[in-house]
């Protein structure tokens, strides 16, 4: 927040024009993350059948990516504070075009993973500098409508980047088959990077500003430890490895909790985790987002293993999702300050009941043609309608010097989420093939439904209404 204040009283004199193209910069970049955290939702199976790895995999091909970004998030931004953001952004998109390469050319799974992993942490070097370079170059009064592009823009991406890189994969351009999804990015990064050596000014930075390095050591050895062990297990049986990973995790998370409690600037502020609202926010955060993301990855896999559809077939069935979101989204924008915490019951309420429709469907096998448009656009429009509003509802009581520590923390909380429910669903959905991918499709969802029913009793202890100025 010093940082940004000190950007505004240094605010370089740019043109309208060039203050466009910065919005469009920070824009590719925001949509190349968008997009490279989804697209292997379709294609996991395509890759499974070139290189191997099998259920494994599948499961780190999209926990990987969400693992090393979330991890990184809070850590990118105060390197962003410390060294100047612009050369945060250029190093993150360079980096983050470059790991794109590696997993085009990736030879086997443990390359592939390897460079997820890298694509991962580069995109959390780019994708903090964004709010802070917008606020040092767009004049305060007009900020507003800087940020008014974001939602229309990242939910169009949510709709048209699976379907692209699912005709990327059917395409099989040049005999490439699924590698083209990545080796795009060479042309939209590689375009997004030349543009912003261009136009993004220089900073100086705050050399003063601290970062815990420790404490993102422990969380990062952690989650690995814990999705390591979890996704070992479920692919090779749960021998005496998955159970020593599972352990080394809980034990490096306890420390992390301890780093947090002592650390002079810690990650996340210790008083954040005494707001009940907050911490309560964060745990339905945490629980949701880990089942819808797990369901996302399910849906696919069924859709492709279970009825036969392509990858081109699978992300044209998930529009109806996909746009629900986006339309669910647009429309709460406005009622957030009215319902508040009820709209976020509201959504989780309606995820469950298109999950209770999609489950009585799959039991009486009525999924061929278009049978499942009606269950996944309501499972979209719950997701639509909580997703945002959990967190906006969740900093409604927090003192004005917590809401950047609050933003970011819950920020890199959602990606370690996705990573954990990416892996935990499928899990259950692998273990479940055994007697079909039907039953395992249908006991995935009873698993998120019941974490989201779980979630309920939460949403009385989040705070009432969200606070109008950090709405946009």
């Amino acid at each position: 927040m010093t940082q940004i204040l000190h950007d505004e009283k240094e605010r370089p004199s740019l043109s309208a024009h060039t203050r466009w193209a910065i919005l469009a910069v920070v824009l590719a970049a925001d949509v190349l993350d968008l997009l490279d955290a989804t697209i292997t939702n379709i294609a996991a199976p395509t890759i499974t059948a070139d290189l191997g790895g099998g259920p494994a995999l599948v499961q780190w091909l999209g926990a990987g990516y969400a693992l090393a970004l979330g991890v990184l998030l809070v850590p990118g931004g105060r390197l962003g504070d410390k060294y100047g953001r612009r050369r945060l952004f250029l190093t993150g998109l360079a980096g983050f075009v470059v790991a794109s390469l590696a997993c085009g050319l990736a030879r086997n799974p443990e390359q592939l993973v390897a460079a997820r992993l890298v694509q991962g942490a580069f995109g959390a070097l780019v994708i903090p500098q964004g709010f802070g370079i917008l606020a040092a170059t767009w004049p305060r009064d007009q900020i507003g409508k800087a940020f008014s592009f974001f939602a229309p823009v990242m939910g169009l991406s949510a709709v048209g980047g699976p379907i692209l890189a699912g005709f990327l994969v059917d395409a099989d351009l040049g005999g490439l088959g699924w590698r083209p999804m990545f080796l795009i990015n060479l042309l939209l990064g590689g375009g997004a990077l030349f543009a912003a050596l261009r136009l993004l000014p220089r900073d100086s930075g705050a050399p003063a500003t601290v970062i815990d390095a420790p404490g993102s050591a422990l969380l990062g050895g952690a989650m690995l430890g814990l999705l390591g062990g979890l996704i070992d297990g479920s692919a090779h049986g749960w021998t005496a490895r998955p159970l020593t990973l599972l352990l080394l995790g809980l034990a490096l998370f306890a420390g992390f909790g301890q780093r947090q409690r002592t650390a002079a600037h810690p990650l996340i502020q210790p008083t954040l985790l005494r707001n009940r609202g907050f911490t309560s926010g964060l745990l339905l955060g945490i629980v949701v987002n880990a089942a819808v993301a797990g369901l996302l990855y399910a849906v696919s896999l069924y859709l492709q293993r279970g009825l036969g559809r392509t990858p081109a077939g699978t992300a044209l069935g998930l529009i109806p999702l996909s746009a629900g979101i986006v339309v669910a989204s647009i429309a709460c924008y406005r009622l957030i300050h009215t319902l508040g915490r009820r709209l976020v019951l509201i959504g989780l309420l309606i995820i469950l009941a298109g999950c209770g429709c999609l489950l009585a469907m799959n039991t009486a096998d009525w999924t061929g043609g278009w049978a499942l448009i009606p269950p996944l656009l309501v499972i979209g429009l719950g997701m639509g309608t909580c997703f945002g509003t959990v967190y906006d509802v969740t900093i409604g009581d927090i003192a004005p010097d917590e809401a950047g520590s609050a933003s970011g923390s819950l920020g890199a909380v959602q990606q370690l989420a996705n990573a954990t429910g990416a892996a935990a669903v499928t899990t259950v959905y692998f273990h479940a093939t055994a007697a079909g991918e039907a039953h395992a499709m249908n006991l995935s969802l009873t698993v998120v439904a019941t974490a989201i029913a779980v979630c309920l009793p939460l949403v009385r202890l989040l705070p009432r209404r969200a606070p109008r100025e950090q709405h946009h």
